[in-house]
This record gives C-alpha cells, structure tokens and sequence, in this order.
C-alpha cells in the first residue's frame, strides 16, 4: 500500500475509534453532546448507540488487520473490505441520520480505497 493510501487509511482507522468511544464509553458524556442528545433521549437510545459502536469496533478490526497481516494480499483485501464497508455505513447514515456523516466517514474511506487502488 502506497504511503499516502496508509495515511488516509489511518486516518478512517482513528475516526472510527473515536466513534466507537463516543457510542460507548464515552456515550452518556461527550457522546451525548456530539450527538445534540437530550439526556432524556440519550438514555433510550444508550443501547442502541453501544451496539452501533461494536460495529463500528468491527470496522476498526478489519483495518488494523489490513495494516498487521505479514501477507500483502490478504492484509489488502482486509483494507479494502474495512473501508468499503466504512464507505456504505457512512452512505446509510448519511441518507438516514445526518448529512454530514457523508463527508466525516464516507469521503475519506473513499479516498483512501482511490490511493490504494492508485
């Protein structure tokens, strides 16, 4: 993988980890202001949002065995599964939950898939 490709990888790797802290531990906190939740609503949707964060974790996953695998090919086809995915999530939320979401997760998974491509 090209040094850019791995930057812009990265880079969705520490996103998401931030997202999997937000939507977990960090929920009922810093979570919760993120999200503009009331504390009303953020306590029914907690379980919901923890779940979505192992997910999210699962995404995590998937790149930081694209980075760890000895074997090229099999850790290319774990970067390119993580971030496709990252890139449909980000599609979804961005259609259901919030616009942004498209820019903040979508854009720079497809990114970094064009530089590893490239």
């Amino acid at each position: 993988m090209h040094l850019l490709a791995q930057i812009v990888t990265g880079l969705v790797a520490l996103i998401h980890v931030y997202i999997v802290l937000l939507e977990t531990v960090l929920f009922q906190s810093r979570g919760r202001r993120v999200f503009g939740l009331t504390q009303e609503k953020a306590d029914i949707v907690q379980p919901a949002m923890s779940n979505q964060g192992c997910y999210n974790g699962f995404l995590v996953a998937a790149l930081v065995v694209g980075f760890a695998h000895p074997d090229p090919e099999i850790a290319s086809a774990f970067t390119v599964f993580g971030l496709a995915c990252v890139a449909v999530a980000g599609v979804w939320g961005g259609v259901t939950v919030k616009r942004s979401i498209l820019f903040i997760q979508t854009l720079p998974a497809v990114v970094a898939l064009a530089l590893h491509f490239a």
